[in-house]
């Protein structure tokens, strides 16, 4: 009964987050610790089902426990050599890869802990899979959040739709993933532009020129769009940046010149949406962000590393977590020694 109504109070600081603002890490934290505390209480309630079911539950719980972990690792290294065989050896081509085989050596690191019943081994298992435990939660807030908030209904007083730029192929082609961008940033203007509130949004292509680019990002999308019969003359070009954080900054730059005070839609991949929310707010621009279709092979290993990228963000914290557990396991093994 306890873990029910402590589930309730994380749904409801999870409601609250999500009225005062969408683009809060808070708020999948809040989301994760409802659904976890749901769980426990679903957990003690098994006991109060009729004979028979109790066990069956068990059993499938330890069957998903115990065969779990090796199922997604095996799926995180098939996913792995896909990525390589169609992306290259890229360092952040190997993430899902990487993530497989670091599963695959915990588990192994503890069934060698306790074939040798070596008790140094036995801390150094439980201490990773406290820490792991800790930033598997965070992950699985962080895809769970995600998921909800690439489909939470589209803002309707958007001035503007900005186009996060990408790499060009060859230094001057539009590649497929800016492409599904673009196409998503002509749905996003086409059902603003049918509300006609305000007048048509403008398009905002946002995309600076890198070492190995012909032309700015901004220019080749700008040319893509109006190749496809996008009026020119409501797209704005962003053309200084070379990241997402100045991709938002130079953006919000044009926006309040053009039109001060107007909010705006964003769109980047879907893998990316949520975490580019949170640098939206950070960066103090009034936007919602939509992602566009990823190939499925991409995304294992894209949000992994966006994931990666959040939890850097808050290290702070995230560290001060993890060397907690850590010397609460040193400690354990220091009293039983």
């Amino acid at each position: 009964m306890i873990a029910f109504a402590v589930s309730a109070l994380f749904l409801l600081l999870f409601g609250v987050g999500v009225l005062r603002d969408r683009r809060r890490f808070g708020n999948a934290v809040y989301l994760g610790l409802a659904v976890t505390f749901l769980g426990l209480g679903l957990l003690s309630a098994v006991d109060d089902l009729p004979h028979g079911l109790t066990e069956t539950v068990l059993v499938l719980l330890l069957l998903v426990l115990g065969l779990g972990p090796v199922v997604l690792a095996g799926l995180l290294c098939a996913n792995g050599v896909k990525m390589v065989r169609k992306e290259g050896r890229r360092p952040a081509n190997l993430l899902s890869l990487l993530a497989g085989l670091g599963i695959l050596g915990v588990l192994g690191l503890m069934a060698v802990a306790v074939l040798t019943h070596s008790r140094v081994l036995g801390v150094i298992a439980v201490t990773l899979l406290l820490v792991l435990g800790y930033v598997s939660f965070l992950f699985l807030c962080f895809v769970g959040y995600a998921f909800l908030y690439g489909r939470m209904r589209l803002r309707r007083d958007a001035g503007f739709v900005v186009v996060l730029g990408s790499g060009l192929i060859g230094g001057r082609r539009v590649p497929p993933l800016l492409a599904s961008r673009l196409d998503r940033g002509r749905e996003v203007y086409g059902l603003l532009a049918a509300r006609g509130q305000d007048g048509p949004p403008l398009l905002v292509a946002s995309g600076g020129q890198g070492p190995d680019e012909e032309l700015p990002e901004s220019h080749a999308m700008a040319d893509y769009l109006v190749e496809r019969g996008f009026p020119e003359d409501r797209i704005r070009r962003e053309d200084r940046s070379r990241s997402t954080e100045e991709n938002l900054l130079f953006s919000k730059e044009l926006m309040d010149a053009e039109r001060p005070g107007a909010g705006c839609v964003i769109v980047t991949n879907n893998f990316h949406a949520f975490r580019a929310a949170l640098m939206a707010r950070k960066a103090g621009v009034d936007g919602q962000v939509v992602g566009s279709p990823t190939a499925a092979y991409f995304w294992p290993s894209a949000i992994i590393r966006e994931f990666a990228a959040v939890f850097l963000e808050y290290r702070a914290v995230n560290v001060t977590v993890c060397a907690v557990l850590v010397g609460l396991s040193c400690l354990g093994l220091a009293v039983t020694g």
